[in-house]
């Protein structure tokens, strides 16, 4: 079962490790336990395996579960694992129940990917989580449903937390910040591209795919915002743009097919995709080989001068 959870410890980068394939397409646990080491030693201290920009919608609940637990071996009790469910409503509340087991902390529920929705039916569906897993729940919020009414009327929930906010309108951002008043914690779920913004509005941390291949210098841009140094924020981030500025591409299509292939720079194999994601082109790795040298030399001078070398070799 979780542990005991304070809320103030996922004010940070929230980090959603890239999940590993081998060349049969079958989970590979070791590149894994790598990054997720790499990961801890750079600070990373908040962890969501298996969430959207690690093919949640490719995997099964014994792989999400598998990399939980290797997760939660490697981290120890150093770092909040958050968990994330979704699907049809069992497989949610069972993954959830896995996954606690595993040694997640807390769940975050995934976008609601189903035709037909509204607010009538996500408050069930919602409810019936919080109330059955009866654990820290975060919500993520990708699309008009959950409303922010709804996210307002669930904030009353003792087990709800947080909202992980991944709609791109500052204006309504900070309307509910201020509706809320403080019941749960309001993060940005748009990454480094947008969360100087949301911080402005009262999000005090950011979920993050770039700090795969640059963690320190996400921690950093982090450490700025909540320091209130808006100069030296968003000076890291134009490093970390064009990473996000790529991911963005058609319709955000490169999310993941860039990750996987931009972390063989820091010298890890992660296989391809699983379909139906994109692959990168030879062209556009050339173009992704070109881009990535100055982001990786940025976060080379922010390690410990002993790792340094280590970091170039790879590189």
């Amino acid at each position: 079962m979780p542990r005991t959870l304070r809320r103030e410890q996922l004010r940070t980068v929230q980090l959603v490790p890239i999940t590993a394939f081998d060349a049969q397409g079958k989970l590979a646990l070791d590149p894994m336990r790598q990054l997720m080491q790499r990961l801890c030693d750079a600070g990373i201290r908040v962890f969501i395996p298996c969430a959207g920009s690690a093919e949640f919608n490719s995997l099964a609940a014994d792989e999400i579960t598998a990399v939980i637990r290797m997760t939660r071996e490697v981290v120890g009790d150093e770092a909040v694992i958050m968990a994330p469910i979704g699907l049809q409503l069992h497989y949610a509340l069972e993954l959830g129940k896995r996954s606690l087991d595993a040694g997640a902390d807390c769940v975050l529920m995934m976008p609601l990917d189903f035709p037909y929705i509204s607010d009538a039916g996500a408050r069930d569906y919602y409810l019936a989580v919080l109330d059955q897993l009866n654990c820290p729940t975060l919500v993520y919020k990708k699309a008009d449903v959950p409303s922010n009414k709804l996210l307002l009327e669930l904030a009353d929930h003792p087990n709800l937390i947080g909202v992980k906010y991944a709609v791109n309108d500052l204006d309504l951002f900070n309307t509910v910040v201020q509706q809320d008043g403080g019941r749960v914690d309001w993060f940005c779920g748009s990454a480094e591209r947008y969360s100087p913004y949301f911080a402005l509005a009262g999000s005090t941390g950011y979920t993050s795919g770039a700090g795969n291949i640059c963690p320190r210098l996400t921690l950093a841009m982090h450490a700025a915002l909540a320091a209130g140094d808006w100069t030296e924020a968003l000076r890291l981030q134009r490093i970390i743009l064009p990473i996000e500025h790529y991911r963005a591409r058609a319709a955000s299509s490169y999310n993941i097919s860039f990750l996987k292939y931009a972390i063989t720079h820091t010298g890890l194999d992660f296989g391809q995709p699983r379909p139906p994601q994109r692959r990168l082109t030879a062209e556009e790795m050339r173009e992704v080989d070109e881009m990535i040298q100055p982001i990786l030399a940025a976060e080379n001078e922010l390690a410990p001068s002993t790792s340094r070398e280590t970091v170039r070799s790879s590189v």
